[in-house]
Protein backbone atom coordinates (compact mmCIF):
# COMPACT_ATOMS: atom_id res chain seq x y z
CA UNK A 1 0.00 0.00 0.00
CA UNK A 2 2.92 2.61 0.75
CA UNK A 3 4.16 1.75 -2.51
CA UNK A 4 1.37 2.26 -4.39
CA UNK A 5 1.02 5.85 -2.51
CA UNK A 6 4.43 6.87 -3.09
CA UNK A 7 4.05 5.63 -6.74
CA UNK A 8 0.61 7.72 -7.58
CA UNK A 9 2.54 10.98 -5.23
CA UNK A 10 5.26 10.93 -7.98
CA UNK A 11 2.74 11.07 -11.00
CA UNK A 12 1.01 13.55 -9.69
CA UNK A 13 4.63 15.63 -9.16
CA UNK A 14 5.39 14.51 -12.58
CA UNK A 15 2.33 15.51 -14.42
CA UNK A 16 1.80 18.95 -12.28
CA UNK A 17 3.50 22.18 -14.48
CA UNK A 18 7.06 22.68 -13.80
CA UNK A 19 5.46 26.07 -12.94
CA UNK A 20 6.09 28.59 -9.90
CA UNK A 21 5.36 32.44 -9.23
CA UNK A 22 8.20 34.44 -7.94
CA UNK A 23 7.44 34.65 -4.65
CA UNK A 24 8.51 36.91 -2.66
CA UNK A 25 7.66 39.66 -4.91
CA UNK A 26 5.80 43.84 -5.24
CA UNK A 27 2.05 42.81 -6.05
CA UNK A 28 1.23 44.43 -9.26
CA UNK A 29 -1.21 46.49 -10.09
CA UNK A 30 -4.57 45.78 -10.02
CA UNK A 31 -7.87 47.42 -11.19
CA UNK A 32 -10.40 45.69 -10.06
CA UNK A 33 -13.46 46.04 -11.68
CA UNK A 34 -16.94 46.42 -9.45
CA UNK A 35 -19.92 45.42 -10.55
CA UNK A 36 -21.46 49.06 -10.06
CA UNK A 37 -19.15 50.77 -12.71
CA UNK A 38 -16.56 51.60 -10.24
CA UNK A 39 -12.84 50.46 -9.81
CA UNK A 40 -10.55 49.80 -6.47
CA UNK A 41 -7.27 49.68 -7.13
CA UNK A 42 -5.53 47.18 -5.49
CA UNK A 43 -2.33 50.24 -4.49
CA UNK A 44 -5.09 51.87 -1.88
CA UNK A 45 -4.78 48.98 0.78
CA UNK A 46 -1.36 49.54 0.72
CA UNK A 47 -0.40 49.32 5.21
CA UNK A 48 -3.16 46.69 5.18
CA UNK A 49 -2.59 42.74 5.37
CA UNK A 50 -4.40 41.80 2.36
CA UNK A 51 -5.92 38.39 1.26
CA UNK A 52 -6.71 38.17 -2.72
CA UNK A 53 -8.65 35.89 -4.02
CA UNK A 54 -9.41 34.58 -7.83
CA UNK A 55 -12.61 33.25 -7.70
CA UNK A 56 -15.84 31.33 -9.90
CA UNK A 57 -18.62 32.71 -8.65
CA UNK A 58 -20.01 28.83 -9.06
CA UNK A 59 -17.10 27.11 -7.22
CA UNK A 60 -18.39 25.85 -3.58
CA UNK A 61 -15.20 26.37 -2.59
CA UNK A 62 -14.68 29.34 -3.99
CA UNK A 63 -18.06 30.10 -1.71
CA UNK A 64 -16.90 28.56 0.87
CA UNK A 65 -13.76 30.63 1.13
CA UNK A 66 -15.06 34.06 0.65
CA UNK A 67 -18.07 33.04 3.54
CA UNK A 68 -14.58 32.09 5.84
CA UNK A 69 -12.83 34.97 4.56
CA UNK A 70 -16.15 37.26 5.42
CA UNK A 71 -15.75 36.04 9.40
CA UNK A 72 -11.96 36.62 9.44
CA UNK A 73 -12.40 40.37 8.39
CA UNK A 74 -14.92 40.87 11.24
CA UNK A 75 -12.03 39.35 13.64
CA UNK A 76 -8.54 40.81 12.39
CA UNK A 77 -10.34 43.69 10.57
CA UNK A 78 -9.70 46.19 13.07
CA UNK A 79 -6.25 44.85 13.11
CA UNK A 80 -5.73 45.53 9.29
CA UNK A 81 -6.70 42.76 7.38
CA UNK A 82 -8.30 42.98 4.21
CA UNK A 83 -9.73 40.52 1.79
CA UNK A 84 -10.87 41.17 -1.84
CA UNK A 85 -12.10 38.88 -4.16
CA UNK A 86 -11.82 38.66 -8.08
CA UNK A 87 -14.27 36.59 -10.26
CA UNK A 88 -13.13 35.43 -13.37
CA UNK A 89 -15.68 33.07 -14.64
CA UNK A 90 -17.97 33.63 -17.73
CA UNK A 91 -20.56 36.35 -17.07
CA UNK A 92 -19.25 36.84 -13.33
CA UNK A 93 -19.58 40.89 -14.03
CA UNK A 94 -23.37 39.61 -13.73
CA UNK A 95 -23.14 36.64 -11.43
CA UNK A 96 -21.36 39.04 -8.80
CA UNK A 97 -24.16 41.02 -6.87
CA UNK A 98 -26.34 37.76 -6.36
CA UNK A 99 -22.69 35.77 -5.29
CA UNK A 100 -22.04 38.33 -2.86
CA UNK A 101 -26.04 38.48 -1.66
CA UNK A 102 -26.75 35.06 -1.73
CA UNK A 103 -23.22 34.43 0.68
CA UNK A 104 -22.80 37.20 2.43
CA UNK A 105 -19.86 38.68 1.65
CA UNK A 106 -18.74 41.23 3.57
CA UNK A 107 -15.86 42.70 1.29
CA UNK A 108 -15.50 43.89 -2.17
CA UNK A 109 -15.41 41.33 -4.80
CA UNK A 110 -15.08 42.26 -8.42
CA UNK A 111 -14.17 40.83 -11.74
CA UNK A 112 -11.99 40.63 -14.46
CA UNK A 113 -11.25 38.67 -17.76
CA UNK A 114 -8.46 35.11 -17.21
CA UNK A 115 -5.52 37.41 -19.02
CA UNK A 116 -6.00 39.50 -16.21
CA UNK A 117 -5.48 36.92 -13.79
CA UNK A 118 -3.04 34.86 -15.32
CA UNK A 119 -1.12 37.70 -15.62
CA UNK A 120 -0.88 38.68 -11.60
CA UNK A 121 -0.45 35.41 -10.80
CA UNK A 122 2.54 34.52 -13.26
CA UNK A 123 0.88 32.18 -15.10
CA UNK A 124 1.21 31.16 -18.00
CA UNK A 125 -1.83 31.26 -20.38
CA UNK A 126 -1.62 27.72 -21.34
CA UNK A 127 -1.48 26.30 -18.00
CA UNK A 128 -4.80 25.66 -16.11
CA UNK A 129 -5.84 27.00 -12.93
CA UNK A 130 -7.62 25.65 -10.29
CA UNK A 131 -9.75 28.50 -7.98
CA UNK A 132 -9.84 29.73 -5.37
CA UNK A 133 -6.54 31.06 -6.34
CA UNK A 134 -5.43 32.82 -2.93
CA UNK A 135 -2.61 35.47 -2.62
CA UNK A 136 -1.20 37.28 0.59
CA UNK A 137 -0.13 40.41 0.68
CA UNK A 138 1.83 42.14 3.05
CA UNK A 139 1.69 45.50 4.65
CA UNK A 140 4.87 46.85 2.11
CA UNK A 141 2.49 45.53 -0.73
CA UNK A 142 4.63 42.29 -1.65
CA UNK A 143 3.14 38.77 -2.35
CA UNK A 144 4.58 36.97 0.28
CA UNK A 145 1.96 32.96 -0.51
CA UNK A 146 0.30 32.33 -3.16
CA UNK A 147 -1.65 29.01 -4.32
CA UNK A 148 -0.40 26.89 -6.96
CA UNK A 149 -2.17 27.22 -10.07
CA UNK A 150 -3.40 23.51 -9.50
CA UNK A 151 -3.90 24.54 -6.09
CA UNK A 152 -3.02 22.37 -2.93
CA UNK A 153 -5.81 21.92 -0.87
CA UNK A 154 -3.76 23.27 2.09
CA UNK A 155 -3.30 27.10 0.86
CA UNK A 156 -6.72 28.18 1.35
CA UNK A 157 -7.53 25.54 4.90
CA UNK A 158 -8.66 28.00 7.65
CA UNK A 159 -5.84 26.92 9.80
CA UNK A 160 -3.09 28.24 6.88
CA UNK A 161 -5.09 31.33 6.14
CA UNK A 162 -5.29 32.15 10.08
CA UNK A 163 -1.62 31.49 10.55
CA UNK A 164 -0.58 33.34 7.16
CA UNK A 165 -2.95 36.65 8.64
CA UNK A 166 -1.69 36.71 11.85
CA UNK A 167 2.01 36.19 10.89
CA UNK A 168 1.34 38.89 7.94
CA UNK A 169 -0.55 41.38 11.07
CA UNK A 170 2.37 40.91 13.63
CA UNK A 171 5.03 42.47 10.91
CA UNK A 172 5.99 45.93 11.22
CA UNK A 173 4.09 48.21 9.02
CA UNK A 174 5.99 50.03 6.63
CA UNK A 175 7.29 53.29 7.90
CA UNK A 176 5.46 56.20 7.72
CA UNK A 177 7.15 59.01 5.88
CA UNK A 178 9.03 61.37 8.07
CA UNK A 179 7.15 64.97 9.10
CA UNK A 180 8.91 67.38 8.38
CA UNK A 181 8.54 70.94 11.97
CA UNK A 182 10.16 72.76 9.89
CA UNK A 183 8.34 75.30 7.25
CA UNK A 184 8.75 75.37 3.72
CA UNK A 185 10.60 78.22 2.53
CA UNK A 186 10.94 78.86 -1.45
CA UNK A 187 13.31 81.70 -0.28
CA UNK A 188 17.09 81.92 0.31
CA UNK A 189 18.26 83.98 3.25
CA UNK A 190 20.97 86.44 1.95
CA UNK A 191 24.22 86.45 2.94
Amino acid sequence: MKFLASLVAGLALIAAPAFSAQIPRKAPELAIQLPDGTQKLLSSYRGKVVVLEFIFTTCPHCQHSCQLLSQLQKEYGPRGFQPLAVAWNDMSKMLVPDFVKEFHVTFPVGYADRNTVNTYLQNPPDEALHVPQIVFIDRKGMIRMQSLPRNDGATGAEANVRGMIEKLLAEKAAPAAPVSTKPHSSTKKAS
